[in-house]
């Protein structure tokens, strides 16, 4: 049963959240891969809303479902290119903070195919569906009747 609904919380929280969302619509991320991102994530942390509205948002960006599937085990498959390959690392290692170190060598992948200012963009990605998750889970808000475009 769901403890909290957004619509019940203080006025300017879902809004903050809402603005990062913003701003990264206009960073310029390649949609596809930023869903992949929100996937990866959710997978993380076991968020099952997050899992279902960014699954269905991956689709409609033209993420296919057999590597969506793989998502999971994506190091022991060769469906992803090395450009994802450094994002979904850089997204387990920030995601994982007290798991993982963020290794010099892990900027350098990302160095290979992002701008300064595109690291810091997806930086800011994955600290957005990170406190996503963790509202979701926390107010236990009911998955799987996510419709694409519902929030926009």
């Amino acid at each position: 049963m769901e403890r909290i609904s957004f619509q019940n919380t203080p006025e300017g929280l879902y809004f903050s959240l809402y603005q990062m969302g913003s701003y990264l619509e206009t960073a310029g991320l390649d949609k596809r891969l930023l869903a992949m991102v929100d996937y990866r994530a959710s997978q993380l942390n076991g968020c099952a809303y997050c899992l279902d509205m960014h699954f269905k948002e991956a689709i409609e960006a033209g993420e296919s479902t057999v590597r969506l599937s793989m998502l999971s085990a994506w190091k022991d498959t060769e469906m992803f290119s090395e450009k994802e390959a450094a994002v979904l690392q850089y997204t387990e290692a920030v995601t994982q903070l007290s798991n993982f170190e963020i290794e010099d060598s892990l900027y350098a992948d990302m160095k290979q195919f992002f701008t300064d200012e595109e690291i810091a963009a997806w930086t800011l990605a994955i600290v957005r569906i990170n406190g996503w998750n963790r509202f979701m889970k926390a107010f236990k808000t009911k998955a799987g009747e996510y419709t694409v475009g519902q929030f926009a």
